[in-house]
């Protein structure tokens, strides 16, 4: 009876555009995984945009170089290895845009990292089913980083007195304090705490929770 009600999935699925038999191996909480995971793409699109829009000198440091090119070059199943950061990822990739020696775009280092730091925390898959597991710890680590990075842009600053890159600030007609840059690393910290949770009581595993300053902290591993 099982296989005949799989059948008859399969071909009520097939008059349906968005069917595709593969679903059929997920449960709620792969939807629920791809649903975040698209999320926190888009989440990360729209800040690669804003970065660059704050900070045109960065993206004139790579000529030829297109905020859609740059986009393209960070899209999913795609290697994020670049010889311009020198083959440097997640973290380590980040931490290119607080460098006071690195002279490329800070805004694609950052966002280089940034994705493959989120790619890794969930096992660097774009798609999950039903016997992949999450990491807890990853995902609560990828949260505290996001936290991390969002201070650094804020306070970290090169010889000159300046921020690296421009992100919070006060538009230049209004005088209105600009937060749209805090709502998005926002969002993402709390997408990745809720898969965190979700990730914990389904493995019946505690996350190791990070007490730390800012000031201080480095970036913690995520595996």
């Amino acid at each position: 009876m099982r296989a005949l009600a799989l059948l008859a999935i399969v071909l009520l699925g097939a008059g349906c555009e968005d069917f595709r038999v593969k679903d059929l191996a997920k449960n709620d909480i792969s939807f629920v995984t791809d649903a975040h995971i698209r999320q926190m793409r888009a989440q990360q699109e729209a800040l690669l945009v804003k970065l660059y829009k704050r900070n045109p000198r960065e993206l004139a440091k790579a000529p030829g170089e297109t905020v859609e090119s740059r986009l393209a070059s960070l899209a999913p199943h795609l290697s994020l290895a670049f010889e311009e950061l020198d083959f440097k990822k997640s973290t380590d990739a980040m931490l290119l845009a607080f460098d006071a020696d690195y002279a490329g775009d800070r805004v694609f280092a950052l966002m280089a990292g940034l994705v493959g730091m989120i790619r890794a925390s969930y096992g660097g898959r774009e798609e999950f089913f039903m016997l992949q597991q999450l990491d807890e710890q990853a995902l609560y680590n990828s949260a505290r980083n996001i936290e991390i990075l969002s201070w650094r842009l804020r306070h970290r600053q090169g010889a000159d007195g300046r921020v690296y890159l421009l992100t919070t600030g006060a538009d230049r007609d209004t005088g209105d304090l600009n937060l749209s840059f805090e709502r998005i690393f926002g969002k993402m910290i709390v997408m990745q705490d809720m898969m965190a949770g979700i990730a914990a009581e389904r493995n019946k595993r505690a996350i190791n929770l990070v007490v730390h300053g800012f000031a201080s902290i480095v970036f913690l591993p995520v595996p």
